[in-house]
């Protein structure tokens, strides 16, 4: 499939595409290239910091475990209101289409610890069927998940009384650890979307590969 996808969206190693955007804070770097003789500063874009979370199996992950990736991330908690019943549904069905691919992973992680611990979270994931390298349900302490979301996902997570507020979103990161994307995980029109831009982010990717020296 990304061969054949490859194919679709380049031409001879011309983008037929567009790009997606980057989301978050951009710096101009002090280096740069040079196109059609004109030079052009590289941008710094905002990058997920690093972090060190378990996962479903009792396995550390950290960013390591990303590299070269493409991954789709969202929050939850396991014992969550509808929102979050309609999110695992959707990320279900992108799972499924990807199950085989190698270049994309799924990412949930749960805003609230205390309870759903690493036998929570695996008893939550077993009947999905997904292995816990393809789709990974990740756990930590409020301090690291709570800062991950706001200052790495640049998205909601707090606790308020007993009531946890977390943003909805399914967020498209790159393999370089860059946003590029942010969807309502709750819709369906939303998920086909953000389906069309993993095609398209898995096009780019393998066209810095096939790009010469």
């Amino acid at each position: 499939m990304p061969g054949f996808l490859y194919y679709l969206l380049t031409q001879k190693g011309k983008n037929r595409y567009k790009p997606l955007p980057f989301y978050g804070t951009k710096e101009v770097a002090k280096t740069g290239h040079r196109y059609h003789g004109k030079y052009i500063p590289d941008t710094i874009y905002h990058k997920i910091g690093d972090f060190k979370l378990t996962n479903q199996l009792g396995q550390a992950v950290t960013p390591k475990d990303f590299e070269y990736k493409i991954f789709v991330v969202n929050f939850f908690y396991t014992h969550g209101p509808a929102v979050t019943e309609a999110m695992k549904k959707n990320i279900d069905r992108l799972a499924g289409a990807y199950r085989k691919n190698r270049m994309v992973k799924f990412v949930s992680i749960t805003v609230d610890p205390a309870r759903d611990n690493v036998q929570a979270l695996q008893a939550y994931a077993k009947p999905l069927g997904y292995a816990a390298s393809k789709w990974m349900f990740l756990t930590g302490d409020t301090t690291t998940t709570y800062n991950l979301a706001r200052k790495g996902f640049l998205v909601d997570a707090v606790k308020s009384d007993d009531e946890f507020i977390f943003s909805n979103k399914l967020i498209l990161v790159d393999a370089e650890k860059r946003i590029r994307g942010y969807y309502d995980g709750t819709s369906i029109a939303e998920t086909a979307r953000l389906n069309d831009e993993i095609k398209v982010q898995i096009a780019e990717e393998l066209r810095k590969i096939k790009a010469p020296d």
